[in-house]
């Protein structure tokens, strides 16, 4: 493996260039705990999207200290899943600054045609 700024070797368990110090996984991360009421023990979820050249996103179960499961879903998979989150989510109700932005941005566009 090679690191993408600086061309140098690198192993690939390396997390940093051992010679330019450049990130060698770029991802983000969140933490979602689980329902009290439903788990008997403590649980949450942790959803990492990997921002590399195979791009993906990683779910994995955790119990207090370490995890118990996980899976790689790949882009395509994982929009599908968003969506399905999305599924019976209440459509949040434009506020009046949304409504004068969107008015602005078409009086703009309008203005800009003249």
């Amino acid at each position: 493996m090679r690191c993408e700024r600086c061309d140098g070797e690198l192993d690939q368990r390396f997390r940093f260039c051992p010679w330019c110090s450049a990130p060698q996984r770029l991802k983000l991360v969140a933490h979602f705990r689980g329902d009290p009421l439903i788990e008997r023990l403590p649980v949450g979820l942790r959803v990492s999207r990997y921002l590399v050249a195979r791009r993906h996103v990683r779910l994995s179960i955790w119990d207090e200290e370490r995890a118990v499961a996980a899976v790689a879903l790949e882009e395509g998979e994982a929009a599908r899943l968003a969506s399905f989150l999305a599924l019976g989510e209440p459509r949040r109700r434009r506020r009046f600054r949304d409504d004068v932005r969107v008015s602005a941005i078409a009086l703009r566009r309008e203005l800009s045609r003249r």
